[in-house]
């Protein structure tokens, strides 16, 4: 085992040990993550032959690279092995806090804290929501309760009515994160003042170089309704933000975004659109499921 701070090692490269986890446990948005948010905290890339961990330290606190706010799974790379050793050489109350752990990625941590003499029990402390994908767009619509699989037809009617028929249009560079992020800071309440010029960085910087997408919803006109910042693979499109023109709302354009974005998901063989954290209940409503994020919490001397 090692630890460093070298952001080029190629252990960065391997697969996280939790699946469908997206750009969040990976390189490039770890390394984004760690150039605008990473304050005051010490990186610990914690790495042995087959694995690694991307850890950081702070107040004698260590966790996985990435605040909650805006990581949203969590995941050892290749393996835990290096975990117990890790363990042993960590001064006693030391405190261990790893959450937005997927189910594969708290038992193998919890299988490293236990070869290492420490007992941990995972506890569920958040929730993802995830949409598998049907063959076809009318078989998700037709899979929603009535109400729901309503209000998307009805929405969808509204919006051609007074913008004009729908059209998601994929949009790059420094302006299509500049539009995306004034028509969020015009959202209402406290999402209005999620976008600061800080934020925006880092999104420009996960556009740039951690392989962001943005999609942008318009009417017949040339201004934009509604956009998506979401991250994309071959199996699956993770919706990480998004925003709407509140001037156009009569026109219902975030839902209409959403049903336009799991058309596109479904059209290109996608099998999975991942809403991410959040349990905001219109997750649940258009088709998702809940995925189980857990965290693991030991104060290490307490335990061992």
């Amino acid at each position: 085992m090692r630890i460093h701070q070298d952001w080029s090692t190629p252990a960065l490269d391997l697969e996280p040990v939790a699946a469908q986890t997206g750009p969040f446990p990976q390189r490039a948005f770890l390394e984004t993550w760690w150039r605008h948010r990473s304050a005051d905290a010490d990186l610990m890339l914690v790495e042995s032959p087959d694995g690694l961990l991307p850890l950081m330290s702070a107040d004698e606190v260590i966790g996985f690279v990435g605040d909650g706010d805006v990581t949203d799974y969590h995941s050892p790379l290749g393996d835990a092995a290096a975990l117990p050793e890790l363990v042993r050489q960590l001064p006693a109350g030391t405190m261990l806090m790893l959450n937005s752990l997927p189910t594969a990625a708290a038992e193998a941590v919890v299988a490293g804290l236990a070869a290492a003499g420490v007992n941990a029990t995972p506890q569920q402390h958040e929730v993802a929501a995830v949409l598998t994908l049907p063959n076809t767009y009318d078989d998700w619509l037709m899979g929603l309760g009535k109400k729901t699989r309503h209000e998307v037809r009805r929405k969808g009617r509204r919006f051609e009515t007074l913008l004009g028929p729908s059209r998601l249009e994929r949009v790059d560079g420094p302006e299509a994160v500049a539009e995306f992020a004034s028509m969020h800071r015009r959202a209402f309440g406290q999402k209005g003042g999620f976008m600061t010029p800080e934020m925006e960085a880092f999104f420009a910087d996960l556009h740039a170089h951690a392989g962001a997408v943005i999609d942008v919803l318009y009417g017949t006109g040339p201004r934009p309704t509604a956009a998506a910042f979401g991250f994309e693979d071959d199996t699956t499109y993770y919706l990480y933000n998004s925003a709407y023109d509140p001037d156009m709302r009569d026109a219902s354009p975030g839902i209409v975004l959403l049903s336009s974005l799991i058309f596109r998901a479904v059209a290109e063989h996608r099998t999975t659109v991942d809403f991410l954290k959040g349990d905001e209940p219109y997750k649940y409503q258009h088709g998702a499921h809940p995925r189980p994020l857990y965290a693991v919490e030991v104060q290490l001397g307490a335990t061992t």
